[in-house]
């Protein structure tokens, strides 16, 4: 094959490559990132290819799984889920209709299981190419994957963890200006309210409906940090250190029900940073 018929192929690869990463990574930055390493691989690879779409995935998977392997983990309770009955890859695919929880709990899995959840349940391989590019064997990754799925499916006692999941989520979806992601965090009918100091400092009074909370999120709260109201997980707006504004969630079943902007003296005294900062410097 000729360098100008393995470009053209690996173009013809490449949505489907990011999507595959995109998808492992929950980050489309670092998904496009992972596909150019892929190209350069294969521009660099002097190996006779027989089959370049499977070549390709291997080597996009496996560099999606060292950039999982380089982060630092959020500590989690490890959840053993014993035996299953059946079959589980016989079951509805998982991943189309967990939604945007998905996203979320994957950040639970440990590399290896997110891999073969990803691949098998999101995008239909085998498990014998599941265990090619894991190096393993498909009986292995079929356990990987059910390990992921019950993983999954397991319901944590620890809801302020998975507010705060849903919560960073959503703010890193207001900063980067992902409008599609902000309306999937959101539930339907997502009301934002205001305190009347918050209105006094300029908020929004009321902002009702899913689209007019995405829309009003979508690329802004690039001063907010995360802090704990109380004892639930929020954000807020500093200014020179100090809290002005708290974004006050409300989460329901994965979904943002409700934030109200609170700016009473006494709600920001209770604000503590959750990165460990100060709240004021």
């Amino acid at each position: 094959m000729d360098a100008v018929d393995q470009t053209e192929q690996f173009e013809a690869e490449r949505p489907r490559l990011v999507a595959i990463a995109g998808r492992v990574l929950g980050d489309p930055a670092e998904a496009q990132d992972i596909v150019q390493q892929a190209w350069l691989r294969l521009h660099r690879n002097e190996t006779p290819i027989d089959d370049l779409p499977a070549w390709l995935t291997t080597v996009t998977t496996r560099l999606c799984l060292d950039r999982l392997k380089s982060r630092t983990p959020v500590p989690f309770e490890d959840v053993d889920p014993g035996e299953t009955e059946g079959d589980p890859a016989d079951d509805v695919a998982l991943a189309d209709t967990v939604g945007i929880a998905l996203s979320v709990v994957l950040e639970r899995l440990a590399p290896r299981e997110r891999v073969a959840f990803v691949l098998h349940d999101s995008f239909g391989f085998e498990f014998g190419t599941i265990a090619a590019v894991l190096d393993t064997t498909p009986a292995a990754a079929r356990k990987l994957a059910s390990r992921a799925r019950a993983k999954v499916s397991q319901p944590r006692p620890e809801d302020s963890l998975t507010d705060w999941e849903v919560v960073d989520a959503f703010m890193a979806a207001a900063r980067n200006g992902e409008f599609d992601r902000l309306l999937q965090l959101l539930a339907p009918d997502a009301l934002v309210s205001a305190d009347d100091a918050a209105i006094l400092v300029g908020t929004p009074e009321r902002i009702e409906g899913r689209g007019e909370v995405a829309a009003f999120f979508n690329g802004s709260a690039h001063a907010a940090l995360p802090v704990f109201v109380e004892d639930r997980p929020g954000t807020a707006w500093f200014l020179k250190g100090a809290a002005q504004v708290v974004f006050d969630f409300t989460v329901r079943d994965g979904l943002v029900q409700a934030i109200t902007f609170r700016a009473a003296p006494e709600v920001l005294e209770t604000v503590q940073r959750r990165d460990g900062g100060n709240t004021r410097t």
